[in-house]
């Protein structure tokens, strides 16, 4: 399968695809966003990502987090769903902020055994 063929939930689990992600927004325009992490919560897998260009009420260092949903027939493909809850997107950067601390002091100790 291409890049071009690759659906954007393939490309956001290829570790090597640091190409942007391509989704349509309700008016049909397209969105590229840089993949920012994907991050468990709770069973769930959620992404945040990064809009490329400047969108309308979100600000230049903000990003926006999606669920990963699975179709729920089999000819169903898996699809992304722009979270509003604010206690579930709390959660994610929770997780998200946790993980980048534990990357961080990872990479300390690393550079103090050498």
């Amino acid at each position: 399968m291409s890049e071009e063929e690759k659906s954007p939930i393939d490309r956001l689990f290829d570790e090597d695809d640091v190409s942007p992600i391509s989704l349509f927004n309700e008016k049909g325009e397209e969105v590229k966003f840089e993949q920012i992490a994907l991050i468990p919560v709770e069973e769930k897998i959620y992404a945040i990502l990064k809009p490329m260009e400047q969108m309308e009420g979100i600000g230049e260092d903000e990003a926006l987090v999606f669920e990963i949903v699975e179709g729920e027939k089999e000819d169903d493909g898996d699809y992304l769903n722009l979270v509003s809850d604010i206690d579930v997107i709390d959660k994610v950067f929770e997780v998200y902020n946790k993980l980048m601390d534990e990357e961080e002091e990872k990479q300390k100790i690393d550079k103090g055994s050498k």
